[in-house]
Order: C-alpha cells, then structure tokens, then sequence
C-alpha cells in the first residue's frame, strides 16, 4: 500500500471540518467560508474530509478546488450525525476494491477477517482456540468495562447507551456526546477508505448498509476515543455539548494521527501486502482506459483486437 501516490496526503492531513448555516466559495486556488461572524479561509489541500450540515451551499468552483486537493466532502445531518452524500475520493484504482470483494465473499476468508478484527481491538493476546462467540462475548464485557470506567473517572452516571435520531433532545448528555463523537469518528473511516480505494459498503462484521465497512473500523478505535471524550464533555456540561465534542474529537484525532493509523489497520486487517492480479496504475491517469475480462486471458488490456473485430468494435474496449 506504500505506493499509492495519495497515501502521504491522506496521512498528513488534518482530519476534518463541519460546518453549517454557511456560504462556501472558491478563494484562490482553495475555499473561503461565509457566515454570520465574516470570511475564514481554509486551506483544503490539507484537510481530509469536509462536512457539510444544513443550510450550507457552496459553489461548483468549490468542489472543483476540493477535488483537485484531494479533500472529500461529505453532506450530512445536523451536527454530523446522519450521513447523506459523499465525493468522489481520489483513486481511481480498483485494485483494492477487487480485493475487499473477494475476500468479502469467501466464508472462510470472510471469518479470517472478522476474527483477525475483534482480535485487533484487545491489547492483550487472546488464546487462538476461542470461537466466534466467545471472542464476542469477550468484547461486549470490554465495552461495558469502558462505560463504567469513563463513568467512574468524570463523575458521569450511565445507565446503558440509549437515544433516538428523530428526538435527539430527548437523550441525556453523555448519549447525545457518544452520537456526536461516533459521527465524527464515522465521518474519518469514511474519507479513509474512500480515499485508499475501498467500499465502504462491503462491511465483515457489520453488513447491509452503504457504511456497513465504516462501522468495522470505526469499531477498533471507540474505546480508545468517542467514549472518553464523550465522557469528558458530558461531565463539562450539556451546554453546546455536540460542538465541545468535535473540538475534543478534532484534537484527539490529529494528536493520535488517526488517519495514519487507519490506513495501517486496514493494510493488516486485509492482509493486502502483495496483491494479486493485474495491476494498473489509473491515478496517474484519470482518462485511462480500463481492462477488460476474458475468461481465457483475465485481465487485458481495453481496445485489444480479437478475431475478426476491428479496434474497440464488439469487445467492450475503449478505443480511442
């Protein structure tokens, strides 16, 4: 994974912004947002992820300025928790994508990963003799270990994680602190594997929705992140709590270079040192032909002539 060209941009971005109730324009060759307060310029070539709330617009030079620095944006609900709309990311290589999907629809590989997550999140090795289920059950009492020591150290009651997106009020601080953090977190994942080339939406432990990959990383890093911070907000104050907790989110991520580290995690958890198959670099050209399937071949070249076809005629190629 080392030789994708936009590996270095990923992992030395800062990781994101959310905005809302703003104007959004090109400035120079990067963007200027427009609000109440005035002008704020942004530097998106080194920024990861945009987050666009409601009542934002923004201009078509904009996202081309986005674009072309490698910046996903991403449209979303109030204070980021709900998810609507993506960018493009920057690769253009299937490779990995392929490689996602084949391991996603082999059971045996498919367990190998799901076993080889869990497995990530403890610090401690588990014995390699424990089942699916038990390595589950495992999990479940690390998870309530973590509530009820963020409980105990900020003074912060908890009583189970509980809340509702279509009355949001309704939930205690610590419940709307946890929401809050977890979409920001979400929201990293998301320009992560989009931006190394992957589907968010071919999960192994989670399956069936457009971020069904998003929650299986996101799901390493909870314990080390959104619950201490949604904890520490909480025992804060409930005032403003979901912007307290973008700030503390903001600052953790970078301070832990969680991009860095996720897209190290997603190298070991697919094992993808030394893939198969052909490989062709599309990010040097985004106009580059594809290849095409033959099930003699594989893999050739778009446009190859076969039998009595002309260039590009009947073959499915991309003759120019």
């Amino acid at each position: 994974m080392r030789d994708l060209h936009e590996l270095p941009k990923l992992r030395d971005s800062l990781s994101y912004l959310y905005v809302e109730h703003c104007k959004i324009d090109q400035e120079n060759k990067s963007i200027a947002i427009h609000d109440a307060e005035g002008k704020v310029p942004v530097p998106c070539a080194s920024l990861c992820l945009l987050m666009l709330g409601p009542g934002t617009s923004i201009t078509h030079a904009a996202i081309r300025a986005l674009a072309e620095n490698g910046c996903m944006v991403m449209w979303c609900g109030e204070q980021g928790v709900r998810f609507y709309a993506q960018g493009m990311g920057e690769t253009r290589n299937a490779n990995r994508l392929l490689r996602q999907a084949m391991l996603y629809s082999d059971p045996a590989l498919r367990l190998q990963i799901v076993m080889r997550m869990y497995r990530m999140r403890f610090k401690e090795s588990l014995p390699e003799n424990l089942t699916l289920q038990q390595i589950r059950g495992k999990e479940g009492i690390r998870v309530r270990e973590a509530y009820a020591k963020a409980s105990m150290e900020t003074g912060v009651p908890w009583n189970g994680r509980s809340y509702r997106r279509d009355s949001w009020g309704d939930s205690d601080p610590v419940n709307r602190a946890l929401s809050a953090a977890n979409s920001c977190l979400y929201g990293i994942c998301h320009a992560a594997i989009v931006s190394l080339g992957y589907s968010t939406a071919i999960g192994f432990i989670h399956t069936g929705k457009q971020l069904s990959f998003v929650y299986d990383i996101a799901d390493l890093y909870k314990v080390e992140t959104t619950i201490p911070i949604a904890f520490r907000a909480a025992a804060r104050g409930s005032t403003g709590i979901e912007r307290e907790v973008r700030i503390i989110c903001r600052d953790m991520f970078r301070e832990i270079r969680l991009l860095e580290r996720i897209a190290d995690d997603i190298e070991t958890v697919l094992a993808l040192n030394g893939l198969d198959g052909v490989h062709m670099d599309f990010d040097t050209d985004q106009a580059l032909p594809g290849g095409i399937w033959d099930p003699d071949f594989g893999v050739v070249e778009g446009g190859v002539n076969y039998g009595d076809f002309e260039e590009g005629e009947g073959n499915g190629g991309h003759a120019s």
